[in-house]
């Protein structure tokens, strides 16, 4: 077993490992810059170490991180997801090290990181994937023949991508002429790669994805599939496992492709792979070779510890358990707290936290590392929380999630909170009948009005009687 483990992440998910580490027996070490000195995962590690005064630059620099996991006797090294989690640099360069990566292979990270790569080794392995080309694009001639071929709508997306970036949706000769600049531009800022290439647009899919565990012994299972049709702008807001709108046949299927994509590419550790589905039709869309943001609510329908499945694997151990040991039970919603106005185009509202009161009480758990104080940094993803809700049926999951949004208050900066009870109370979305257009589709669902804690109303009575009085 592991004995020391290095987290290279900030924020909930490395308070989330570090709680697994803790659970395991494994010593944790968290890193921070000076914008996260007073972070949680800083004050819950058992060791913590400063990268310096850059906010970004350190969480990013694979070279030191490793040099410090040695000087500090580290023998492995966890990513979380974001910044180094699905750099095969990072992965090679603790390969080369002797310090163990916490996730796959780095040759397996870079061919399924390159998304025409990964899409030909599906097609090699019998998994269905959209059409498009088998590679690269050349330019943008080769772009308007192939969508020509394949008809419009299509998507131009970065080979390098990830995040939901480096995407766009072209309907015609001309969107697509003037798009292609635009993706080959944001490929290279975001990713230093200016690859791109094209693939039919599946016109209001379900976005359904799998989470499979590996070890390396040659073990491949999964843990059933999560619903992330809920998002907006390729990001996701609300996730759900199982997905209410599968037919058990369609579970099935699904399952075995992911553990067969899996397979096919010498997998070892967790992972999930994503698919969209229009009627019947599945078509493979991409491969994520880290633990994801919505892990959680796998977790909560399985009972199966993902973070700790990885640190078991990463130790050379097999996987607890065996495909027929894997259930699922109920319905697991995860809501994405995100620090953002949606009434104002979901601006960014970073700042300091004046009051937070956790929702509790059955089947409702909190991913977090905010508290009263503090202080949400600018420079980072604006999720500040993941809400987490667990019942028996679809119906009850529901009422729960509006019960555990209502418990919770996140007072000093605006939150996504609110617009998820609309979203909660929309009867297509109660009847399980939604896809990935259901944001877009519902611009109403913007107007609700803004619920007042109690402390927020007894402040401005106060302030109201203070200045009647002429105090």
């Amino acid at each position: 077993m592991l004995k020391k483990v290095l987290i290279a992440n900030r924020g909930e998910i490395a308070v989330r490992i570090i709680r697994a580490c803790a659970e395991m027996g494994i010593r944790s070490v968290a890193i921070y810059t000076e914008a996260d000195r007073y972070g949680l995962h800083v004050k819950r590690a058992d060791e913590a170490y400063s990268l310096g005064s850059d906010p970004i630059a350190g969480y990013l620099d694979p070279r030191r991180i490793v040099s410090l996991a040695r000087q500090l006797g580290c023998d492995g090294i966890h990513p979380g997801y974001g910044f180094l989690s699905e750099n095969d640099e990072f992965a090679r360069l603790c390969e080369e090290k002797g310090i163990k990566f916490i996730g796959p292979k780095s040759d397996v990270i870079l061919k399924m990181g390159d998304k025409t790569q990964a899409r030909n080794s599906m097609r090699a392995a019998g998994v269905p994937v959209t059409p498009g080309s088998e590679g690269n694009l050349a330019d943008l001639d080769e772009a308007i023949a192939l969508a020509e071929e394949i008809g419009y709508p299509v998507m131009l997306k970065a080979t390098s991508g990830g995040g939901g970036r480096g995407i766009r949706r072209c309907d015609s000769e001309a969107e697509l002429r003037t798009q292609y600049p635009r993706v080959i531009s944001e490929a290279t800022k975001a990713f230093g790669s200016a690859e791109v290439f094209l693939e039919k647009c599946i016109v209001n899919p379900k976005h359904i994805e799998v989470q499979i565990l590996a070890d390396s012994q040659g073990n491949v299972v999964h843990l059933y599939e999560r619903d992330c049709s809920i998002q907006r702008r390729n990001q996701k807001l609300i996730e759900i496992a199982p997905s209410p709108q599968l037919t058990p046949e369609q579970r099935n299927y699904i399952g075995e492709l992911a553990v067969k994509a899996a397979q096919a590419v010498g997998y070892e550790n967790a992972g999930t792979v994503e698919f969209l589905l229009t009627g019947n039709q599945v078509y493979f869309m991409e491969m994520n070779t880290r633990v994801q943001v919505e892990h959680t609510i796998t977790e909560q329908i399985t009972g199966v510890d993902v973070v700790q499945e990885q640190l078991r694997v990463a130790s050379g151990l097999p996987l607890s358990y065996r495909q027929e040991d894997i259930q699922f039970r109920g319905y697991a919603l995860q809501f994405r707290i995100n620090a953002e106005d949606p009434k104002n185009d979901f601006l960014p509202s970073f700042g300091r936290v004046t009051h937070y009161y956790a929702p509790g009480g059955p089947g409702v758990r909190v991913d977090t590392a905010i508290y009263t104080g503090y202080d949400i940094p600018p420079y980072y993803d604006s999720m500040c929380l993941k809400l987490i809700v667990w019942a028996l049926k679809w119906e009850d999951a529901i009422d729960r999630g509006q019960r555990a949004l209502d418990d919770m208050h996140l007072q000093g900066i605006k939150t996504t909170a609110n617009y998820y009870q609309q979203i909660l109370r929309h009867p297509d979305f109660q009847a399980a009948e939604f896809n990935t257009s259901f944001v877009p589709d519902h611009p109403e669902l913007m107007n609700y009005s803004e619920k007042k804690h109690p402390t927020e109303v007894a402040l401005a009575i106060a302030t109201a009687l203070a200045a009647h009085a002429g105090w």
